[in-house]
C-alpha cells in the first residue's frame, strides 16, 4: 500500500495530465476524471463519484475544478485538495497567460480553427460514453427515473439549473419522508453556499480581485455562464472591450482545463502579469473554500435516509443537465458529414474499447478534423 507521499505524487500526476489534456468544458472534464479515478485507478467508487458530481452542482463555481478538488481531498486530505486543484488549474492558466501575452503584443490570436474543428464531435462521444454507466448507476428506482426525466425536460425548457437540482432533491426528500411517516418533521436544507498600479495591491488589482471573487462565489451553472457575468461586470463598465471578451471566450474554448482560466487572459489585458495573477486567484479561491467545507458532509448525507434520497435525486438531475449540455453541443457542432463521422467513430471506439483514454480520442478528433477539412 502506498504511503501518503506516494498518494500526493499520484494526485499531482493525474491532475497535471488532466490539466493539459482536458478539452471541451466541464462535462468532458468530468468524463475524463471518471476514467482516471474510477475506472483506471479505482480511487473512489462509481456511487461516490456520482455523489461528488451532485455535490459540486449544489455550490457555485466551476464544476470540473471542484470535482478535482473533491477527489484530491478524498485521496490526500487538505494537501491533496490543494495539489489536485492547483495541478488541474495551472496548465490552463499558463497556456492562457501565453496567449494573453501574444495578444497584448500583437493584437490578435493565432489561427487554431483547423485543429479545434474535430475536438467538439470527439468530446460529445466522450461525454456520452461516460454518462451511460453513470446514468445506469444513478437510476436506481422508477421514482428516480421520473425525477430525472422531469429534470431533463425542465432544463430543455430553460429553467434555472440550480432550481432543477434543488427542486429534484426536495421532491425526493419529501417522498422519502412520507414513506418513513415523518411528515410532521421539519425538513430543511440550507444551501451550503450560505454556510504602484502594477503592484499586486494596487487599486486596479484590488478591483479585479474583488470582482472575480464575487463572480466565483455566486456563479452557478456551466463555465460558459461566466461570460454573461463578465459582460455585465467588466464590459458594461468599460474595463475591457467587447472584442477582448470575445477573444477571452475563444481562448477559453481552445485551451485545455477549466474555462474559468479565461479570466487570466482578461486580467493580463487590464493590468499585466499582476492583474492575471490576482484575477486567477479571485475566481478560483471560493471553489477551494466551498469544497473544503462540503466534502466531509457528502458521506454523512449518504448515510442519512432522507439526505440520501436528496442526494440520489440531485445525482439524477445532474446527469440530466449533462445530457442537455451534450444535446446543445451536438446541435451546434454536428452540422457536417465530417463532424458526424468523427463523433460516430469516437463513440464506437469508446464503447468497444473501454480502456481507451479519452485524451487520445480528443487528440485523434483534432487531427481527424484537420485532415478532413483538407478534403
Amino acid at each position: 500500500m502506498k504511503n501518503k507521499q506516494g498518494d500526493l505524487k499520484d494526485i499531482a500526476k493525474v491532475f497535471l495530465k488532466l490539466g493539459f489534456t482536458a478539452f471541451g468544458g466541464p462535462a468532458a472534464h468530468i468524463a475524463m476524471m471518471r476514467h482516471e479515478v474510477v475506472i483506471k485507478r479505482k480511487w473512489i467508487t462509481e456511487q461516490h463519484f456520482l455523489d461528488l458530481i451532485g455535490a459540486t452542482n449544489l455550490i457555485p463555481g466551476p464544476n470540473s475544478t471542484e470535482m478535482a478538488i473533491h477527489i484530491g481531498q478524498d485521496r490526500g486530505g487538505w494537501k491533496g485538495l490543494l495539489i489536485a486543484g492547483f495541478c488541474f488549474i495551472m496548465p490552463a492558466v499558463l497556456i492562457t497567460g501565453c496567449f494573453a501575452w501574444l495578444y497584448k503584443g500583437y493584437g490578435h490570436l493565432p489561427q487554431v480553427q483547423p485543429f479545434i474543428y474535430g475536438i467538439k464531435p470527439a468530446i460529445i462521444a466522450v461525454i456520452i460514453a461516460a454518462i451511460y454507466p453513470l446514468a445506469k448507476k444513478s437510476l436506481q428506482t422508477i421514482e428516480l427515473g421520473i425525477i430525472g426525466l422531469a429534470a431533463l425536460l425542465l432544463s430543455l425548457m430553460g429553467f434555472s439549473e440550480i432550481l432543477v437540482l434543488f427542486g429534484s432533491g426536495f421532491v425526493a426528500m419529501g417522498l422519502a419522508a412520507i414513506r418513513q411517516k415523518r411528515t410532521n418533521a421539519t425538513l430543511s436544507f440550507i444551501p451550503l453556499f450560505l454556510l504602484g498600479d502594477n503592484a499586486f495591491t494596487g487599486p486596479k488589482n484590488i478591483s479585479l480581485f474583488l470582482s472575480f471573487l464575487k463572480i466565483g462565489a455566486i456563479l452557478y451553472g456551466s463555465g460558459y455562464v461566466l461570460f454573461a457575468f463578465l459582460d455585465a461586470e467588466l464590459v458594461s463598465k468599460g474595463i475591457i472591450t467587447h472584442q477582448q471578451l470575445i477573444d477571452a471566450i475563444a481562448v477559453g474554448q481552445f485551451t485545455p482545463g477549466p474555462v474559468f482560466s479565461s479570466v487570466t487572459f482578461i486580467g493580463y489585458q487590464v493590468n499585466g502579469f499582476s492583474g492575471a495573477v490576482v484575477s486567477t486567484i479571485g475566481i478560483f479561491l471560493p471553489s477551494f473554500l466551498f469544497v473544503a467545507l462540503l466534502n466531509p458532509l457528502v458521506r454523512k448525507m449518504r448515510s442519512s435516509k432522507l439526505f440520501a434520497a436528496f442526494l440520489s435525486a440531485v445525482n439524477v438531475a445532474s446527469i440530466a443537465l449533462i445530457l442537455v449540455v451534450c444535446y446543445q453541443l451536438g446541435k451546434d457542432s454536428l452540422t457536417s458529414w465530417q463532424e458526424i463521422s468523427i463523433a460516430v467513430c469516437s463513440a464506437v471506439i469508446l464503447f468497444r474499447f473501454r480502456e481507451v483514454n479519452s485524451a487520445f480520442i480528443i487528440i485523434g478528433g483534432s487531427l481527424a478534423g484537420y485532415l478532413l477539412l483538407l478534403l
